[in-house]
């Protein structure tokens, strides 16, 4: 018998978006454990091996999560936080924009099973943000500015933050 354990975690579980704690350590969670999982996997078996999906954007419904929530919790009386709406429209913007598709991605994950591959990625490109938090972490600097490249955005979240 031979398998294969994908846990799909998110580019989230390798880089630290502002204002998704909860989802950011959710997802490093996810990749944390199938990387002990991969590791405990190697010492038992050569024929199960384990595998972790950090997808990007996709187009999927998942901004739309609530959705799946029981009928009785719906509306829970409670307003969403400004942080909360604002992260709502960041993700909603994001996952509405990503070009790949499920079924492409789906291909990502049998092409790393075949080539024995733990970490699939749906973009490639979004490894230098890794790899700068990495330079961060090895270099003992403070966590590098993720809008760098694009400071309006960070204009606009300060904005909506401190305005209103």
């Amino acid at each position: 018998f031979r398998g294969h354990i994908v846990n799909t975690a998110s580019m989230a579980g390798l880089l630290n978006s502002p204002n998704m704690g909860d989802y950011n350590v959710t997802k490093h969670a996810v990749v944390s454990l199938s990387e002990t999982l991969y590791q405990d996997l190697s010492l038992v078996t050569e024929q199960v091996h384990a595998h972790v999906l950090c997808p990007y954007f996709v187009p999927t419904a998942i901004h739309q999560s609530e959705r799946n929530r029981p009928s009785a919790m719906q509306d829970a009386g409670t307003k969403p936080t400004k942080s909360q709406l604002i992260a709502r429209a960041m993700s909603d913007k994001a996952v509405t924009s990503g070009k790949m598709t499920a079924a492409q991605v789906a291909q990502f994950v049998f092409d790393a099973m075949d080539e024995g591959r733990f970490y699939v990625f749906s973009h490639p490109k979004s490894l230098a943000g890794v790899q700068m938090r990495m330079e961060d972490i090895l270099n003992q600097r403070n966590p590098s500015d993720p809008f760098a490249a694009r400071p309006e955005i960070a204009q606009q979240l300060r904005a909506a933050f401190r305005d209103g």
